[in-house]
């Protein structure tokens, strides 16, 4: 792929303007890692174009030049999909200065919305209008949504909302060619042939470069209720899960497993957090239920409650009385991502499987990781109501990283193979990148491949968009 010519910076820069251009390295410089610090590139040039438009001329400009380039959102990624790999350097895009809600449609509970709006910008905003934008998760603070939809962003919610592709209604899109496409209707039924939008929902950037979107609001919760629960293993947490849905069907939001483990290094490296229980337990169940009508979700939390501990599937638990104490409680399980950092580096492995197979696979992965490495420490936690479990390995206590890392492709080798065999996904939430690329080749279902190679192909001819990820 050509280098970044000084003909084409000056190009570009005559799009973008002065404001809109970079080529310090010092300014280039945090765009060029990602977020775990694993990848590293080069880059002549970083632009942040201020509208849609801007982007189009530039990927147009790019396109006849043949030149590669990375789209950029918040670079919360944990896959190095944002991070160039071309040596001699691509353009980099970042969408951070296109943050305008361009409509909020109360009545329709719709909101369009540009690439770079702050994911917690927009649900302060859905907030104020009396309405929810559902997709929460960790980075809510820094990460954009289009970055969420490039890597189909999933969270805590997605038990009852779906993931990010479920939560949008249209697109607007940069294509390789810097043509734009424009389909941001609110349509919830449409069936003029292909669903083209959700190619781009997940492809991070690699077929096009997501611009705005149109995505669904949903009524404002009026009954929440938090519990905070106590169970023997991973087994009793399936079976309380069940009759949580025997009893409380779509008020389920969120069923999250923690264990101890997870627990004690939130208590060790967190602050203002503190342990509900007075005793020690094993596993650990967050349970949230939320209605529309005053009183139904404690109702149905106080029954679930009653039934799980008739069937002696609960050990312990705690209730949030107040707003106070449910931010407490989620933040037991919000700060354990942050918590981990504390500890070492590990080994992050993003696992679905089907829900019933959670807790087999939570047993037959820690168990082949202590067989094969001894001394290893396997720290599972995760959305167990949608099959989520992330799955994180550190090495012996004192190990620095290099013995864990010298190890990674053949400990990835063993937890996703166990994963397939389940029927499952070694890629539940956080993309492919580069880090799994070579996992994509491996386990990707027979045929997908060829299909995403042959779809690469013809839209993107040159290869120039998001080059060296995913495909």
């Amino acid at each position: 792929m050509p280098e970044v010519s000084g003909a084409v910076r000056e190009a570009l820069g005559s799009v973008v303007g002065t404001a809109g251009i970079f080529t310090d390295p010092a300014d280039l410089e945090p765009h060029l890692v990602d977020e775990r610090g694993a990848f590293h590139g080069v880059s002549p040039v970083l632009l942040k174009p201020a509208s849609t438009d801007e982007v189009a001329a530039a990927v147009r400009i790019c396109a006849e030049a043949g030149v590669g380039i990375v789209p950029q959102g918040g670079r919360t990624g944990l896959c190095g999909g944002t991070v160039p790999v071309t040596p001699g350097g691509e353009v980099l895009v970042s969408l951070e200065r296109l943050r305008r809600i361009r409509d909020l449609d109360a009545q329709g509970f719709t909101m369009t919305c540009e690439a770079g709006c702050v994911l917690r910008t927009l649900q302060e905003a859905a907030e104020r209008a009396g309405r929810l934008f559902p997709l929460s998760l960790a980075a809510e603070g820094s990460c954009t949504i289009g970055g969420n939809l490039a890597t189909n962003a999933g969270g805590i919610n997605v038990l009852r909302y779906g993931m990010a592709r479920n939560l949008t209604l249209g697109l607007e899109v940069i294509l390789p060619d810097g043509s734009i496409w424009d389909d941001l209707g609110a349509l919830r039924k449409d069936n003029r042939g292909y669903d083209l939008k959700q190619m781009f929902i997940g492809a991070e950037g690699t077929l096009g470069i997501i611009t705005a979107a149109t995505m669904e609001l949903f009524p404002r919760p009026r009954d929440v209720d938090t519990a905070f629960l106590a169970v023997a293993d991973p087994a009793a947490a399936l079976q309380l899960f069940a009759v949580a849905r025997e009893v409380a069907g779509d008020m389920i939001v969120a069923f999250e497993l923690n264990d101890r483990q997870a627990l004690d290094m939130v208590f060790r490296h967190m602050d203002g957090v503190r342990d509900p229980f007075p005793e020690r337990h094993r596993w650990y169940v967050l349970l949230e239920l939320t209605a529309g009508v005053d009183g139904h979700a404690r109702a149905a939390g106080e029954q679930i409650l009653a039934e799980a501990l008739e069937r002696g599937l609960v050990l312990d638990g705690v209730r949030a009385e107040s707003l106070a104490q449910r931010t407490g409680l989620w933040r037991l399980r919000e700060t354990v991502t942050e918590a981990q950092k504390h500890e070492g580096r590990s080994l992050k492995h993003d696992i679905s499987v089907p829900v019933t197979e959670v807790p087999r696979f939570i047993a037959e992965a820690t168990e082949a990781i202590r067989a094969h490495w001894p001394g290893y420490r396997v720290l599972a936690f995760g959305h167990v109501g949608d099959g989520n479990i992330h799955f994180n390995v550190f090495g012996p206590p004192g190990d620095d990283g290099e013995q864990l890392f010298a190890e990674g492709e053949a400990i990835e080798d063993v937890v996703f193979a166990i994963a397939d065999r389940m029927r499952g996904s070694f890629s539940a939430e956080h993309g492919i990148g580069q880090l799994k690329r070579r996992a994509l080749r491996q386990y990707a279902p027979a045929g997908s491949l060829a299909m995403m190679q042959a779809l690469k192909r013809t839209l993107d001819p040159q290869g120039i968009m998001n080059p060296g990820k995913v495909v």
